[in-house]
């Protein structure tokens, strides 16, 4: 290990020993974030302007960063599956009304999808407004074998008919889903819980001896599963700090500059489609301002670990405790909204990729390919995975349905990190908009006692 090496982790660390000092002052999370994500993304430009793009030392750097960096967000991802599970089986089972379940699911999905249409709509529309075509976009050595591999995973998907995709989400071994083997088992665990719930409800009616027994598990359960997220969300700023030096310091100036058009556009499709989120809340008597503002800390670790699946025990904890969203419909949003009717990746990305497309393939963008594409767009939304590369998979899902190329998809690939950030927090942002609408429309919210078990 080189003595630069041994300097920049010595920094690295004392950062550390910073944002410790701030905790201790009990600092707000969203304060600490803050200061994580300040710190990270200076030190990760220090690191790219004193030793320069590519260098050995900032690799071999981040490869003893990532231990926190990474190792936190594998933290994140153990607990995701626990906690959807006791979650929604705890939902179930103290849910006041059977009935209310349908309702929940119905008005949740509904949100998510209309949301995904509209997002579709913003992202032609920018599109077409900045004049983006692919034509002109370089293929290089990376972009070359990037062409090759989603070639070979076009297969796999593109026969992939709606029929087949709503059995996926069926848990023939719900033990497998909980190891997260499908892109659908974070549904299909929220389909084995809810049966479960269903079940233990039926078990208390016609056993009453057992109600009791029954719930005395599932709040010992919750609450071991609920004291694990928060430990793990202490370490939140930490994160933060790791994944945002990681994401500065690798940055490319120039394939930055070279794609800097779709960036711009991309981003500023983003933040329309946040300012649609504002709006729907707003109609709902949620104040936009005051509700990005308590969900600031849960879009930035979306933004800074490019994963809407792990993000699902902080986006659930922020629901019930900010938000006054009940259990059951911050995690039906929150696992629902993983993996359907992505805003960001399932919406606004394959939409774009096929208007720049469509031109150089002699189709028209005129009203039927806007209405084909916005449809295949939603019902393609299903099953998504909520992790980094699901804004490919979809593209993999939409464009061959419009009998388009993947090739831009490849030939992206360079900028997709920077622009998947501000994705998965729009993902993100659309599932806890969900939530709060849902609440809100079916006139529920979290009670006292319930944000004191979240944060317990």
């Amino acid at each position: 290990m080189s003595l630069a090496v041994i300097i920049n982790l010595a920094v690295f660390i004392g950062l550390i020993f910073f944002l410790n000092t701030q905790q201790r002052k009990e600092y707000t999370l969203s304060r600490l974030v803050l200061i994580g994500l300040i710190a990270g993304s200076l030190y990760g430009l220090a690191l790219h302007v004193i030793h320069g793009e590519g260098s050995t030392v900032i690799k071999t750097t981040l490869d003893w960063v990532n231990i926190v960096g990474s190792g936190y967000v594998g933290l994140l991802k153990m607990v995701i599956m626990p906690l959807v599970l006791v979650s929604m089986f705890s939902a179930v089972v103290k849910l006041d009304k059977s009935g209310s379940l349908g309702k929940i699911s119905g008005v949740t999905i509904s949100v998510l999808l209309v949301t995904t249409m509209i997002s579709a709509l913003i992202g032609i529309a920018v599109t077409h407004t900045f004049g983006l075509t692919a034509e002109g976009l370089t293929e290089g050595a990376r972009e070359a074998a990037r062409v090759a591999v989603l070639e070979s995973r076009i297969g796999s998907v593109s026969d992939l008919t709606i029929p087949q995709m709503l059995i996926s989400f069926i848990p023939t071994n719900p033990f497998a889903d909980l190891t997260g083997t499908r892109s659908t088992s974070i549904i299909a665990v929220v389909i084995f819980a809810i049966l479960a719930g269903i079940a233990a409800r039926k078990v208390s009616q016609e056993k009453e001896e057992l109600a009791v027994p029954i719930n005395t598990f599932v709040d010992v359960a919750q609450s071991i599963v609920m004291r694990l997220v928060k430990m793990i969300m202490a370490l939140t700023p930490y994160g933060i700090l790791a994944l945002l030096t990681k994401v500065v310091a690798t940055s490319n100036a120039a394939d930055i500059l070279n794609l800097l058009g779709f960036i711009v556009a991309s981003y500023i499709a983003i933040l329309l489609m946040f300012v649609v989120h504002g709006l729907l809340v707003s109609f709902v008597g949620v104040n936009p301002i005051d509700y990005f503002k308590k969900i600031w800390p849960v879009l930035t670790f979306a933004f800074s670990s490019r994963s809407s699946a792990a993000t699902i025990p902080l986006n659930v904890e922020a629901q019930i405790t900010k938000l006054r969203v009940p259990p059951a419909i911050a995690n039906l949003s929150a696992t629902f909204g993983a993996t359907i009717g992505q805003n960001g990746c399932a919406g606004i990305y394959p939409a774009m990729l096929a208007v720049m497309v469509a031109p150089t393939m002699g189709i028209p963008i005129d009203a039927h390919f806007i209405l084909s594409l916005v449809a295949i767009i939603t019902v393609s939304s299903f099953g998504i995975a909520g992790v980094g590369g699901g804004a490919t998979f979809a593209a993999l899902i939409v464009l061959p349905a419009m009998g388009l190329p993947v090739t831009i998809a490849a030939l992206l690939i360079s900028i997709e990190p920077l622009i998947d950030m501000a994705r998965t927090a729009l993902n993100v942002s659309g599932a806890m908009t969900a939530g709060t609408i849902t609440s809100r429309v079916l006139g529920e919210k979290s009670t006292d006692e319930q944000v004191e078990n979240a944060q317990a």
